[in-house]
């Protein structure tokens, strides 16, 4: 049977085999979360993604409608959202206390992968709440917490995040959206947002607006931001809607992709009637803010990889079922399937490498949430938030560049097919593309990565990252057939290690915008290093458990094995995976760090007029 949005047996792989996810059971917060409980839940997130969320993907893409102010979602839209706020998936590892299931992280990112790839344009919606309910979780009063907490988690008001002005995109200090402080300790509000993701829709009754706002007298820049609860009805004391709070849809962005989820502008005070109230202290929103911001990066590496995961598939059953042209070995045998040639081989390899190093690295990320929220000291809890700060640019920015590759290559896999819309993967590059652009550009990952994780800690944090690739190659030695793979992927992460220090030093130095340019092959460098150490932290639990299948690792015993046993071609598939990414792809990686220790100044150097008349 074809397996749709992601293969299922490799998320139980990474889930088990790798994270050992049952094992975050044996702590206290995480007690009931045995083996079978996660897989249940797996598999009933499974069954909702395929049968009820994915028929609504192609529909979706007919887009929003704006009118009047109103912004009406695909019809197809309501169903699913009844469904998903029934099984309280939103809030999946939340503090029951709020309303949520307090299942693990690592669990939770399983199930919202099949969400993400079955509508990546719905579950922006959820995304998007569920950032704005951290934020009043984290930073909100015990009134503020009363009031929207359990209403944002369950699903049943939206939230959003509102930062982006005309003139105010990532430079965020140059926001002119204002906060004056009325008597009775609200704030009136005034200004104008755009890019607004979810910023008005029908399938909620209230939505709650984080929104970043000088208050009068505060200093320039985002010294001077303070943070704000916008409802865009009044909530009452006792829970109940009041008045319309002046949030007014001025309208909706007409996009390249993920139609189904509505970018809104709003006009916020336009008659001088919308208030707020203070979330967090005075002058402290941007730091506030980067609560949220940095979950939605996380999300959005998610997002990005979910498309990426269902593209593979599609292209994956379409190669198998495609007939067209002769076996290149017998070319008497007729027609065959075109997953039979090998440059569509070579594309779904490239594929498959970068989709199964993707759930990895981010199946990882959360188990680090997980770790981090189980710890027994607070030096061990830093250890792994440590970890999730370095991670953070790499799953947002390398994540998302090479998922819309992976998207590419499914269309190029489809042929002519790939282009037009009868074809799912038309709709899923268009839809994959926004994620190298929001939440930060994958330029400003790049420059966060480059400027900030490198020397956090004094650089500790760096070396804690790089140690945990290490020990992974080190394993990797104890198996004479992984030997050579892990040797490549040591000499990667040795100069991965040099370039580090190199463009540490000129940071530090005045030359850093030369550093600077740089940035960017650097995060890919860095990706490119964690794939190899996740494909190659596969390939050894592989290898462990091939080896009791077959009792031997001789190549002709494994394919005999393989060709009858649907356990070992899988993990026959981890190992030659991995040789495929390390041997092939991870050299020009290499090569990359090369260019970035010569670190040419041309593109920094040259005059504006140079680029051009």
């Amino acid at each position: 049977m074809a397996q749709q949005i992601a293969d299922r047996r490799d998320v139980s792989f990474v889930l088990h085999e790798m994270m050992e996810a049952e094992k975050l059971s044996k702590t206290e917060k995480f007690a009931e979360f045995n083996k079978k409980t996660i897989d249940l839940i797996v598999s009933e997130a499974r069954h909702l993604a395929i049968k009820e969320i994915l028929p609504t993907q192609a529909l979706g893409d007919e887009g929003c409608r704006f009118e009047n102010g109103k912004v009406f979602v695909p019809e197809s839209f309501h169903k699913i959202m009844a469904l998903f706020k029934e099984g309280e998936w939103l809030a999946m590892a939340d503090d029951p206390e709020y309303g949520g299931q307090g299942m693990p992280k690592l669990v939770a990112t399983a199930a919202g992968e099949f969400f993400n790839g079955a509508n990546p344009s719905f579950m922006l919606y959820h995304g998007m709440t569920h950032g704005a309910a951290k934020l009043v979780e984290t930073f909100g009063t015990e009134t503020q917490k009363g009031l929207y907490l359990k209403k944002l988690l369950s699903g049943e008001w939206g939230g959003t995040m509102l930062l982006t002005e005309p003139d105010a995109g990532s430079d965020v200090g140059a926001l002119t959206t204002s906060a004056v402080k009325n008597e009775d300790g609200t704030y009136a509000i005034s200004g104008a947002k755009i890019f607004i993701s979810g910023g008005e829709h029908d399938m909620v009754e209230n939505i709650i607006h984080p929104v970043l706002a000088r208050i009068d007298g505060a200093p320039e820049g985002t010294r001077g931001i303070s943070l704000f609860t916008v409802p865009k009805y009044h909530v009452n004391e006792d829970g109940t809607l009041g008045e319309f709070n002046d949030v007014v849809c001025t309208g909706i962005e007409e996009k390249l992709g993920i139609h189904g989820n509505v970018t809104a502008s709003l006009t916020l005070g336009g008659k001088g009637n919308c208030t707020g109230t203070l979330l967090g202290k005075e002058n402290k929103g941007m730091s506030a803010m980067f609560v949220m911001m940095n979950e939605a990066r996380q999300f959005i590496g998610l997002q990005g990889f979910s498309i990426a995961s269902a593209a593979y598939m599609v292209a994956l059953n379409y190669a198998r079922e495609r007939v067209q042209g002769r076996d290149m070995l017998n070319p008497k045998d007729g027609p065959v399937p075109i997953i039979r040639h090998p440059d569509v081989r070579r594309q779904l390899m490239t594929m498959k490498a970068y989709v199964e190093g993707m759930r990895g690295l981010i199946y990882y990320t959360a188990r680090c949430w997980d770790l981090a929220a189980t710890a027994d000291s607070d030096e061990e809890r830093n250890r792994y938030t440590g970890l999730i700060e370095v991670l953070t640019p790499i799953v947002k920015g390398y994540i998302t560049d090479k998922a819309f590759e992976v998207t590419n290559h499914a269309v190029q896999v489809h042929g002519g097919y790939g282009y037009i819309k009868e074809f799912p993967v038309e709709q899923l590059m268009r839809d994959c593309r926004i994620s190298m652009i929001y939440e930060g550009t994958n330029g400003i990952q790049a420059a966060d990565l480059l400027g900030r994780k490198l020397g956090m800690n004094d650089g500790k944090t760096f070396v804690a990252y790089m140690d945990n690739i290490r020990i992974r190659i080190e394993d990797a030695k104890e198996f004479k057939t992984l030997s050579d793979m892990a040797a490549r992927v040591e000499t990667a992460h040795t100069r991965t290690n040099e370039i580090a220090l190199h463009l540490g030093k000129i940071i530090l130095s005045d030359q850093r915008p030369l550093a600077n340019a740089f940035a960017c092959p650097f995060l890919e460098v860095m990706g490119d290093l964690s794939m190899a150490w996740m494909l190659l932290w596969r390939a050894s639990v592989a290898s462990q458990k091939l080896k009791k299948l077959v009792g031997s690792s001789d190549p002709e015993s494994v394919r005999i094995k393989a060709e009858k046993n649907k356990d070992a071609a899988f993990y026959d598939g981890q190992i030659k995976t991995a040789r495929f990414f390390i041997n092939t792809i991870l050299p020009a990686t290499l090569g990359k760090l090369n260019a970035i220790e010569i670190t040419d100044g041309a593109a920094v150097e040259m005059l504006d007029s140079s680029f051009g008349s």
